[in-house]
């Protein structure tokens, strides 16, 4: 994920800021407006829960239709599935790459690209979301 927003410059400032505020950059990351409104438009409550990523498996891809909303709705399914991990994994945390983009890492060391899975679930539904969160948390 590319946070424009932050700017080019002070990278090593940016870093430091996001380390001293690991929670602050979890909020910001786990906003996720566009699934959370298409979920709860059908029904469905994402409560940052492994169960909520099987709810999301089981949508009918009406945002394949769109493709203007296909990159936007994979961006925050990859979000969100981050969310779950970091929120559910213990040790797992957000790092923020030095070209802005949002991974996740395990205690391992392993960095897991969340926004990549969240645009291949978008598009092709392969591998559900509910899937890459098992293997990643060892289930």
């Amino acid at each position: 994920m590319n946070i424009p927003f932050l700017g080019n410059k002070r990278k090593k400032h940016r870093a430091a800021v996001l380390a001293e505020d690991p929670e602050g950059i979890a909020e910001l990351l786990s906003e996720c407006e566009v699934l959370r409104s298409h979920a709860a438009r059908e029904g469905i409550g994402l409560d940052d829960s492994a169960d909520s990523l099987e709810a999301l498996d089981q949508l009918p891809p009406r945002w394949r239709e769109d493709e203007e909303s296909l990159p936007w709705f994979g961006h925050d399914a990859g979000l969100y599935l981050g969310t779950v991990v970091v929120r559910t994994v213990p040790g797992a945390a957000w790092v923020i790459r030095p070209g802005g983009e949002a991974v996740v890492r395990l205690t391992s060391g392993r960095e897991i690209d969340v926004v990549t899975a969240g645009f291949e679930w978008a598009a092709t539904g392969t591998p559900e979301l509910s899937r890459t969160y098992a293997e990643v948390a060892g289930r």
